[in-house]
């Protein structure tokens, strides 16, 4: 999925292995053509949808064109490292019972981006903070490069369209895990995220996705039955929203206001069901 990602598409494609099937779904991006002709140039199929669907559905819609026995999805500002696809096809053979599967992913330093827990799981399933020195089975997958068999992701129905971005990954990886099988770490799959890059670092675009973050959170915490979500997010929203740094950031403010209309706005749904 690609929102306003023209800038790291050209270094995201060219770590794609010659022969794979790839899919670019533009959400609404400033310049859907010039992502068309990079496409193109890559032998990737592009979609352009003329609203911004979330990210949630633009993968589902991804998924529909690429018939194939895994669906990889890879964020914009990603980039696979040498043999990547191969490991994870072949974690796939051998880990016959596992649903998806996480490669080892690394910001641009190569720190480890392994995610270790999630909101949506009780404390006690958080991943210790050694790196795995093998494959493992991991409590949750990160949605940055999620690799998972179609007949399982078919199976529970794709990402959640209700939300719009942010634990959309969390969700699917619970919703997987309870319906076809357990979730992997890959430690020989390799992936370096830059993070932060598929989207303009500016005041606006922290406050869109952070009040998506909010209405996110308190969603996902409903389905998933999350006891005291709604008081644990306002209590971090407004620690955030008090600390100095955020009171000395334009950007930050934003965020974190936004977070918190995020929150409101979708404790109003839920007040009115």
């Amino acid at each position: 999925m690609a929102y306003n990602s023209l800038d790291v598409l050209p270094q995201m494609l060219a770590t794609i292995p010659d022969g794979a099937t790839v899919v670019i779904v533009v959400n609404a991006s400033g310049d859907p053509d010039a992502v068309a002709n990079i496409g193109g140039q890559n032998g990737a199929r592009v979609i352009c949808n003329p609203q911004n669907l979330g990210f949630g559905v633009a993968c589902n819609i991804g998924a529909t064109q690429a018939q194939t026995e895994f669906l990889l999805f890879l964020n914009p500002d990603a980039q696979l490292l040498d043999g990547a696809l191969d490991a994870l096809v072949a974690a796939a053979d051998n880990f016959t019972a596992a649903s998806a599967f996480n490669p080892a992913i690394t910001d641009k330093r190569g720190r480890s981006c392994l995610k270790r827990r999630s909101v949506l799981l009780p404390a006690s399933d958080k991943l210790p903070p050694a790196i795995p020195t093998c494959s493992r089975e991991v409590p949750v997958l990160s949605g940055a490069a999620l690799f998972v068999r179609r007949a399982a992701f078919e199976q529970v129905g794709g990402f959640d369209p209700h939300l719009f971005m942010y634990h959309e990954d969390d969700d699917l990886s619970l919703r997987l895990k309870a319906a076809f099988g357990p979730l992997y770490f890959v430690r020989d799959a390799r992936v370096r995220h830059h993070g932060g890059l598929s989207s303009p670092r500016t005041p606006e675009t922290a406050a869109f996705k952070a009040y998506h973050m909010g209405r996110s959170r308190i969603y996902a915490a409903r389905k998933h039955n999350i006891p005291g979500a709604q008081r644990n997010a306002l209590f971090s929203a407004l620690i955030q929203l008090a600390t100095p740094f955020t009171l000395f950031s334009a950007r930050k403010r934003a965020k974190q206001a936004a977070f918190l209309r995020g929150i409101h706005s979708a404790m109003k749904n839920e007040a009115s069901r």
